[in-house]
This record gives C-alpha cells, structure tokens and sequence, in this order.
C-alpha cells in the first residue's frame, strides 16, 4: 500500500486535533471542531484551510499562453496577466481529465492548479506536444496553497499585513513577514476569499502568521469535509464526482468555461458534436422536499418511478437545513419537476432547481 503524502502543514494539524482523511492521495484535515461548526463559521465569519494537496505546475517559454490556448477549454485570450482562469482539460472524447485554475503571470509563464490526484496525468498530457522552447514542470511538492474564505477574510489579510481588494480572479505577488508569497482572489466556497500559495518550506510560519492576525476575527480552522459542504452549496462539479472521463462539460453544464469560438483545444471535435446534438444527460440541482439526504451514487427517479438519473453529489446543507444534490439526469427533467431518490430504498421526493443552492459572494467588494 502506497503511503500517504503529507502536507508541509501536517503537523500543524496534528498538534490542532485534527481528524485525518485521504484525498488524492494526500493525509488531509477533514475536521477540526466540526463540519457543521467550519461551514457556519465561513459563510458567517472566515475560516482557513489547507489545501496544499492540490497540484502546481508551471509551463514557461515564448508562447506558454498561446499554448495552453490549444490545449485547456477556455479562451486564455479573454484574461492578461495577474488575473486567473477556471478551465479544464478533456481528452479526444470529451471526457474531463482535470478541472483546474490557470493563473496568467505573463503570455510566457503560467501557473497551473489542478486536483491532487490527476496532476501527473495533467502534466504528462500537457509534455506531450509541448513545443520546443517551451519548458513544463511539476512542481506538487514545492508549494503549499492555504484557502481563507469567509465575508471577514479581507479583515484577516489586511490584519496579517497582505494586500486585499483585487478584482475576484486576480492575484498579486506580496510578501509576509520577509516570506514572498502569491495572494489570489479565488476559492472553492462561493464567499469571499483569497487562496495563498507559498514555498512549501515557508508555509508553518506563513500559517501561524494568518491564524494569529485572525483570531480577533473568529477565524476557524477548517477541514476539507467543511470545504465539499461549502462547494455542494454553491453547485462547484468536483472532478470524479460530477466531471470525470465520462462526464463531459456539456453534461456538467459547464459550457461555460468551453472557448467554443476557438479554433481547437483538446477533445474540441466531439464537444461540439455533443454540443450540437444535445448530451444524453444534464447535471442538474436537487432540493429536498422532505428528510431525505441524498449521497453519491443514489438512483433518481422520475415521479412516475421511472430511472431519470444518478446523484453525483449529495449532502446535508448546513445554511439551508435540508438534503440537496447535484444528479446527472436525463434532459426531459427541467427546473421545476418533481423527482425522487432512493434513500436506504424508500423513495424521498426532490425539487429539480437550478444551483447554486445559496447566494454566491465570491465577486462582494
């Protein structure tokens, strides 16, 4: 059995009674006090999270951004530097290989996030074709990514003596403390955040630094079971789950991340085909009209009991107090319709609504 990474915070975590999971293959925080307590604390104050288990990697050289253009699904051209892309690469099917965050230094350096697990498959991908001049490297182990999120997080950064107030997608270069560090304003909660990324050596002090300056703020220390309730809220696909190999972003109604006027990325051909056809499935939002808690792999159906579909995410909401869910589903289910799911085989009745489930505050000034 393959021994679990450890993050260059871990023991920060240890000493904080953190409760431990694996996620791509990385011992990560899944709780400190509690999910419920750590997504209440981010959607009504601010909450700090590890998560260094996500990739990095860098691709440098005259054209980098030109490059990566012919490879991700959406349009580097529509952001310059200092500011970041949501994107994802698919194969020649059109299935999602990764998810992940392009942030654009300058049209010949670029910063890559992808998920943990898929980052060498991300990067073997990208080496291949990767024109001459043009130098990829992975760079997972080098860099530690902290996440503070929360409607008081630009308090905690201004506290900590890091600049605030960039355009939501932009990121600056700043120092703390003598450590050079990257401030983005990005995240994976739908509030108001910023995601630090800093050499993995400097990380404990730059983590000790924010946890201090937000303590007079209420600041939590928050696991990563609190980070998927936040994400389920706000409808963000978690690749595996709702985006995968064999679910596209046209399932995934994420066409809007696809640079459909370019001339070809990767899997282009048969995205537009699917595109122009119509998907044979749809992910769309599930609400509870009962108790049920809806959970990953749990059969939809119609409200005639037919089969309509599969849950890909499903949780308990803590800000709404009931079961929702994200379900691929067959395209006659709209907006509106009543569905059901299996839940421990009764059948639990469900409003089809279109996510996010909460109000979003990641663009609030």
């Amino acid at each position: 059995m393959t021994e679990l990474l450890r993050s260059p915070l871990h023991d920060r975590h240890v000493a904080a009674g953190a409760r431990f999971a694996e996620f791509g293959g990385w011992s990560m925080p899944l709780e400190y006090a509690g999910v419920l307590a750590e997504h209440g604390a981010v959607r009504d104050r601010v909450g700090i999270f590890d998560v260094s288990h996500l990739g990095k990697a860098t691709v440098t050289g005259p054209g980098a951004v030109a490059y990566l253009n012919t490879r991700l699904t959406n349009d580097l051209r529509r952001i310059g530097p200092g500011q970041a892309q949501y994107t994802m690469l698919c194969d020649e099917s059109g299935g999602v290989v990764d998810d992940l965050i392009a942030y654009v230094v300058s049209d010949d350096s670029v910063l890559l996030i992808p998920n943990a697990a898929n980052t060498a498959e991300v990067v073997r991908r990208l080496r291949g074709g990767l024109p001459e001049g043009l130098t990829l490297v992975d760079r997972h182990p080098d860099f530690a990514v902290l996440a503070v999120q929360g409607p008081l997080s630009d308090e905690v950064l201004e506290a900590a003596g890091l600049p605030v107030g960039m355009d939501y997608m932009a990121f600056a270069d700043a120092e703390l403390g003598g450590i050079g560090l990257t401030v983005c304003r990005t995240g994976y909660t739908g509030e108001r955040g910023y995601e630090l990324v800093v050499g993995s050596a400097d990380a404990p002090t730059v983590w000790d630094l924010i946890v201090t300056a937000g303590a007079p703020h209420g600041l939590a220390l928050c696991g990563l079971g609190a980070r998927d309730t936040l994400r389920t809220e706000m409808g963000y696909p978690l690749h595996g789950n709702d985006l995968s190999l064999d679910i596209s972003p046209v399932q995934a109604a994420a066409g809007w991340a696809v640079g459909w006027k370019k001339a070809t990325f990767d899997g282009s051909a048969a995205l537009r085909a699917e595109r122009s056809a119509g998907p044979r499935r749809i992910l769309r939002g599930l609400r509870a009209k009962g108790r049920g808690i809806p959970r990953h792999g749990m059969a939809v159906v119609s409200a005639e009991g037919a089969p309509a579909g599969i849950v890909t995410s499903g949780t308990f909401s803590p800000t709404l107090k009931t079961g929702i869910a994200l379900a691929l589903v067959d395209p006659a289910v709209t907006v509106g319709d009543e569905v059901g799911v299996v839940v421990r085989q009764r059948t639990e009745p469900f409003e089809v609504v279109k996510p996010p489930f909460v109000t979003p505050a990641v663009r609030e000034s």
